[in-house]
């Protein structure tokens, strides 16, 4: 590990990647969030659909997931979280959707917005989006038609995709290759650990390795990889499937993948000699651990994931042999790329521009 703590890059979206986070900031404060932006419910999609934002739903909940723990910093995570009631114009916004929105617009870059409210929040790490410019998901959905059960059906939108009541066959994005945020490119580039998970398999953990050059940076990184596996099946998304089935599924649409440590509830597993096989052809070992909350079994508790993250670090060397240096699918290095006209990242390395209430499911996961 390099320093004192390993340097930690997470990615995902929702509810998910806050437990995560919430559990990592207790390991390292070398911790970046690479957050989704492909959700289009909510508050961030009347935001997105009104003024062509960013969607900062989930960004504000991986903020407020690092925030600090003093009174000033949990005050203003709590005004960020806030959701107005009622039912005019502001009704379902979360304060913080609007404040993020404002602070791009008048920074001209999301990133330089995120690095202010993290120097508000006194967050215990950094939040980036996994690309400057939103992007759609669209899915593949069996099972809609009673008439036609076998034939897929396509579904648009994140919102759409999860709560889903067919079978997800597979999905993609809307632009099939949009382009990664440089700052979270050359997070992956220099983590100890990436970490994918928990969250929603298809909208919250595939989307960051279908975008062509974060898939490179994290498929090529020198870091380890592990993936905490949700501790229930989402109704629809997932719905029906076993926890090695969310393994071939990401084999399935990331071909050529590789993981090193794979986390599972035991309760969550049932017979794990399948898990652990799914597990050994993504190249991984199964590590199992209680991590799941007492008080709500569909729910990681992060004191559990904390302890659960610092064995797998403490067993595993996160210096592979022979690293091998990511590249962006066109042969450029990261630092050949020019910081976008609206999107300027205050670190140089810049990323590309353009520029109702949150629903929760069962398994804990949530679109803001």
């Amino acid at each position: 590990m390099t320093g004192d703590a390993p340097a930690i890059t997470a990615f995902g979206g929702g509810h998910g990647l806050a437990a995560s986070l919430s559990a990592l900031r207790r390991i390292s404060r070398r911790l970046t969030a690479v957050v989704t932006v492909g959700d289009d419910g909510g508050s961030s999609g009347r935001l997105r659909t009104e003024l062509g934002a960013l969607p900062m739903g989930d960004l504000r909940m991986a903020l407020a997931a690092l925030s600090g723990a003093d009174d000033w910093s949990r005050t203003w995570a709590g005004l960020f979280q806030h959701r107005f009631g009622g039912s005019g114009p502001l009704a379902g916004h979360a304060v913080g959707n609007l404040v993020l929105t404002a602070l791009a617009e008048r920074a001209g870059s999301p990133v330089a917005a995120l690095d202010l409210v993290a120097s508000l929040l006194g967050a215990q790490g950094r939040v980036l989006p996994l690309s400057c410019d939103g992007i759609d998901i669209v899915a593949d959905v069996t099972g809609l038609d009673p008439a036609r059960a076998a034939e897929p059906v396509e579904v648009r939108g994140q919102a759409a995709v999860a709560t889903t009541p067919g079978r997800v066959a597979g999905v993609r994005l809307v632009p099939a290759a949009p382009a990664a945020c440089g700052a979270a490119l050359t997070a992956a580039q220099a983590a100890d650990w990436i970490v994918l998970g928990p969250g929603s398999l298809y909208t919250s953990v595939l989307p960051h390795l279908l975008v062509p050059d974060m898939h490179a940076a994290i498929t090529g990184a020198r870091a380890r990889r592990v993936m905490v596996l949700n501790l229930v099946a989402q109704p629809g998304e997932t719905a029906g499937y076993t926890p090695e089935a969310h393994l071939h599924a990401l084999a399935t649409h990331v071909p050529g993948l590789r993981l090193d440590v794979v986390i599972a509830d035991p309760a969550a597993v049932g017979d794990p000699g399948p898990l652990a096989r799914a597990a050994m052809d993504l190249g991984a070992r199964l590590h199992l651990a209680p991590v799941r909350d007492v008080s709500d079994p569909a729910l990681h508790d992060p004191a559990l994931l904390a302890a659960a993250f610092r064995a797998v670090f403490a067993a595993d060397d996160p210096r592979p042999a022979v690293p091998t240096p990511p590249r962006p699918v066109d042969g450029r290095t990261w630092s050949d790329r020019q910081p976008g006209a609206g999107c300027a990242d205050p670190s140089g390395v810049g990323c590309t521009s353009t520029g109702g209430p949150g629903h929760r499911i069962p398994s804990g996961e949530g679109k803001e």
